[in-house]
Order: C-alpha cells, then structure tokens, then sequence
C-alpha cells in the first residue's frame, strides 16, 4: 500500500522560526508564504515587485491576521540586488530556512542585468549567488535548510556548456530544463560539500509537479498549459507541498522531494528519483566554479573531490 505522502497538513509548528522564500508573491512561492505563516513561522517574502508583495501579505493576513510578515526586495535577474537582498536578511536574528523557489521561463532570449541568459541566470545563478551570501547567517541556527526548486524538465534537459548564454542559439523550453538540471546539479553538489565541512545546514531540493500557476504566462501555449493544469492537475497550494516537505519534513540531506502520482505530475509530495545526469559529480563540479567564477561569489566549501579539468567560459560581465 502506497504511503499517504506530505500535504499542508503535515507541515509542523512552526512558531519561533524565521524562513526566506523567493518569489512569494505568487504561485508556489505563495502558497508556501502561506502555509509557513499560518503555522506560525515569521516569512520574509522576496519579491522584485514590493507592490505586489504588499498585496501577497494582505491575502496572508486576511487568513491569518497575526501572521509575521516582512517584504525583502530581491530581483534575481541582478546580482548586486542579491547582494543587498543578503546583506538585509542577514540582520535577522535568525534564518531557519532559505527557500529558492523564484524562476522564470521566457518566449524569447532575455538577458540579465550582468548579461546572463535570464533563464539560466535568475533560475540558477541567482539560487547560487543568493544561498552563497546567505551561508554564513544560515550556519548560526544549526538545522537550518537551503531548499532548491527543480522540475521534471530537468529530465533530459541538456547543458549548453558552450554556449551557456545562448549567444549560437535560444530555444526556450530546452534552456528552462538546462536551468532546472543546474538545479539540481547546485543541490547534490552543495550537499556533497556542506557534510565533510560538518556545516549543520540540509540541503535539500523540491519540485511542485505540474501546477496551475501564473509561471510561463507570457507565451500563448504558457498560458494554455497552466490553465488546464490548475483543473486536471496541481493548484498552486498542491504544487506548494513539496516545497512544503523539504522546508518542514522529516528529510534526508540531500534528497529530493515532490510529487509523484501521473509520472510526477500531482499529489502529495515523496521522495523522488532524479536523473543519473543531475547526480553526475564531474558535471556538478563544473558547474560550481563556472557559477563561482562568473557571479564572483563563492560559498566558501572545499570541493569533496577532485574531477577531470575543463574549461570555464566568460560570461556576462567581468568583476
């Protein structure tokens, strides 16, 4: 007999703690605000938009009137915004949980304000360079969790190492599954270092299933996907419980967790199986000192290992 799996329900009290969500002002990020608030947790919700942050916390607020609330202005698409993004959290008295649930998916070839390929730049350096300079704060509070969001489209996604800014070419759907393979790459990869460090912080990765969001609106088939996804499949609250499971559960150290009835479509949230290609060491350590080298943050953890060299591209702008 299958097991029940995670739900909103099962997230545990949550009061005294203090968790960052990126992109909380819609969608999953939403919902997980929610949910955190309600039990108690004190909520920084990281948004570009304050406007529609302020928004966000009102509709929290209307559920649960003492919810703890705080706005942290955050554009992921911007590296110095991380940097003063980081530098505000980091005055909290505590920080249990980061949560990088933020992310984009673009029609057409979008740059960041570094120059990066927005996808591969918000979806992943910005998950980077944010858990980086959020690293030490993170170790005062031991226990305390780095999530990282993926998705199924990690699935035969394939990195484009030569041509990680897109610059030869741009098809959208296959940059999105590259930057969610670097997702997941970041994960195992940060959870191989954090351990023989003897860092007491869990790194753990989520992903929501297909849910009914206002993610990848801004193209016509976006759109169409996302509707028919809220009625058949996850609302956003559904998609919300793996994120959920790795912030709140009983987990394991660099696993990963979401939904996976209808091929990992929907459900409560389990443990799930990635890729041989995202548990790859080589690859994950290639993709380590490339974020490193082109956001100029590095996290600060030894490698576990040692792998074969490889060339590291320059991207974006130089610092």
């Amino acid at each position: 007999m299958a097991l029940k799996g995670f739900t909103a329900e099962d997230v545990p009290d949550q009061s005294g703690k203090c968790i960052l969500v990126t992109g909380a002002n819609s969608g999953i990020g939403f919902e997980t605000a929610r949910v955190l608030a309600k039990r108690g947790a004190r909520v920084l919700l990281a948004c570009r938009d304050r406007a529609k942050a302020e928004t966000a916390m009102a509709r929290i607020r209307a559920e649960t009137p003492r919810a703890d609330l705080a706005v942290l202005p955050l554009d992921q698409a911007d590296i110095e915004s991380i940097r003063d993004a980081a530098a505000l959290a980091s005055k909290e008295p505590r920080i249990d949980a980061l949560i990088n649930n933020a992310g984009v998916t673009v029609p057409t070839r979008k740059l960041t304000r570094q120059g990066f390929e927005v996808q591969f730049g918000v979806n992943h350096l910005g998950s980077f360079a944010l858990t980086a300079l959020m690293l030490p704060k993170l170790r005062e509070t031991p226990g305390s969790r780095i999530v990282i969001t993926s998705s199924g489209q990690h699935k035969g996604a394939k990195i484009e190492w030569d041509d990680l800014n897109a610059e030869k070419s741009f098809r959208a759907i296959p940059r999105y599954g590259a930057s969610k393979l670097a997702n997941l790459l970041f994960l195992f990869e940060l959870n191989r270092r954090l351990q023989p460090a003897q860092v007491p912080v869990t790194a753990v990765g989520c992903h929501p299933g297909l849910a009914g969001t206002n993610f990848g609106r801004e193209s016509t088939a976006g759109k169409i996907a996302m509707s028919l996804a809220g009625v058949f499949l996850n609302t956003p609250a559904m998609g919300a419980w793996g994120t959920l499971h790795a912030a709140t559960g009983n987990v394991k150290p660099g696993a990963y967790y979401g939904p996976t009835a209808m091929f990992e479509l929907r459900g409560p949230s389990h443990e799930c199986v990635p890729t041989s290609e995202a548990r790859d060491p080589q690859l994950a350590r290639r993709l380590w000192d490339i974020s490193v080298a082109v956001t100029g943050i590095d996290p600060g953890l030894p490698p576990a290992d040692t792998v074969t060299p490889y060339h590291i591209p320059t991207l974006g702008v130089q610092h």
